[in-house]
């Protein structure tokens, strides 16, 4: 058994267990949470977009509900400290990586042991889950509407009863935020459900994303093995303004799509190797390949991160092997001592960094070096592309040709770096073990 110490984020201020008004058996009667309901896919063509760019900044209900309810948990004390006063900065370069010093991040912590080799394991009870979180912390449910016949109905219930039998998608407050408007959604919260992603969860958190219809509102996805900390399934999301440095590389897209139109494109000169989804004319589209390439992820044991960009219209997969180095002692010390775990933001180019030294010093270099220890060897990545692909597309790796993308701005970027180079940025190609 790979393990090594961790000391999991404080999400709930519940993290020891039931103090009072918790989501669990003992204290959910005459509960109620506010409900809000979205369109289902009868409803929607999120190629029409929802408006983005013609309400010329006016913003969605949920972005207004969310925003609401998030502010009025901070004025309540809820959060352990307050993210707005973080200090962020864009680190020098050519990449624009970001480093936001969160001090207040790591305090109060209870050391585990953390097992890495395994990105599929049983729900413990027994351990920390969001059943016990405080009903304070839920801002809302979010869930389809399947009752109504208008399929294009938005629709918000103030003070419904809550019942464990229907086991509700919620959304409730990371309280060891990392940025503004920081929030959980747990799918189905009382089937109590592993890390594990599934197509219908997956199509969930692109639905959250959606109807944010909010460019800087980003939703994230840490496997087991990949930094989820806790055993019960959720996604994180917040705001961020301004583009994330993944977001803004170039890609080359792998030819061949879906018969739904979706298409796959690789990252390039990227510290961490990665695909990217996009296209196909409904959410359920994008959904449906990206959720096969995760569960033959989880299958055979390859951690990955996840993040979804562009209201759902963008996802990027990472798969990693940061921890698993980690416990087999490949990590410099330089890197284990700045106690950064590149989860999905990280890789992502958002640093949080714990200490005011790492901050100050922070370089690309730096962020390169330590992004570069996630991802897996080119070697290694050829072989996990080939098998996802077939998985989601049935197509062999000796049929999916590079077609180069555009030139763009980002193309002209890579095409300066290319030329030039960036000091240290050396990728180590040793390659990561998966144990299955």
């Amino acid at each position: 058994m790979l393990s090594i110490k961790r000391v999991p984020t404080v999400v709930s201020n519940y993290q020891e267990g039931c103090g009072r008004n918790c989501l669990g058996k003992c204290c959910l009667l005459g509960a109620k949470f506010p409900r809000y309901t979205y369109r289902g896919e009868k409803g929607r063509k999120y190629v029409e977009n929802d408006g983005l760019s013609d309400r010329t900044g006016e913003m969605s209900l949920f972005d207004t509900l969310l925003m609401g309810e998030w502010e009025d948990r901070m004025s309540r004390g809820l959060f352990r400290y307050d993210v707005t006063a973080c200090e962020t900065k864009v680190i020098p370069g050519k990449y624009g990586f970001i480093a936001q010093l969160n001090e207040g991040r790591h305090l109060k912590k209870r050391p585990t042991e953390f097992r890495v080799d395994r990105v599929l394991q049983p729900f413990d009870p027994s351990k920390f889950n969001f059943t016990r979180v405080g009903q304070e912390e839920v801002l809302f449910r979010f869930e389809e509407d399947t009752g109504s016949e208008d399929h294009h109905a938005i629709q918000f219930f103030l003070n419904p009863h809550v019942s464990a039998s229907a086991s509700p998608s919620v959304i409730a407050i990371n309280v060891s935020p990392i940025e503004y408007g920081h929030v959980l959604l747990i799918p189905r919260i009382f089937d109590c459900l592993p890390q594990k992603m599934d197509k219908q969860s997956l199509l969930l958190a692109l639905h959250m994303a959606a109807e944010a219809a909010n460019p800087f509102f980003r939703v994230g996805y840490n496997s087991l093995g990949a930094f989820a900390t806790i055993n019960h399934l959720h996604f994180q999301a917040y705001y961020f303004n301004m583009p994330f440095p993944v977001e803004k590389v170039p890609t080359r897209r792998l030819s061949g799509k879906s018969k739904n139109g979706v298409e796959v494109h690789e990252l390039l000169n990227y510290p961490v190797r990665g695909l990217v989804f996009q296209g196909g004319d409904t959410l359920q589209n994008i959904c449906n390949q990206v959720s096969l390439c995760c569960i033959y992820l989880q299958e055979n044991n390859v951690p990955f991160n996840l993040l979804i960009s562009d209201s759902g219209k963008r996802v990027f997969l990472f798969p990693q092997c940061y921890a698993e180095k980690q416990a087999l002692g490949g990590v410099s010390q330089e890197l284990l001592e700045t106690q950064v775990n590149p989860a999905v933001w990280e890789i992502s180019g958002h640093m949080v960094l714990k200490r005011k030294q790492d901050y100050e010093d922070a370089s690309e270099e730096y962020a390169w070096k330590l992004l570069a220890e996630v991802s897996l060897s080119q070697e290694r990545f050829e072989e996990v592309k080939s098998s996802v692909m077939e998985a989601a597309f049935g197509d062999s790796d000796d049929t999916l040709a590079i077609e180069a993308s555009e030139e763009t701005e980002s193309m002209c970027l890579l095409k300066e770096v290319a030329a030039n180079g960036v000091p240290g940025m050396a990728s180590d190609e040793k390659g990561c073990l998966v144990h299955q």
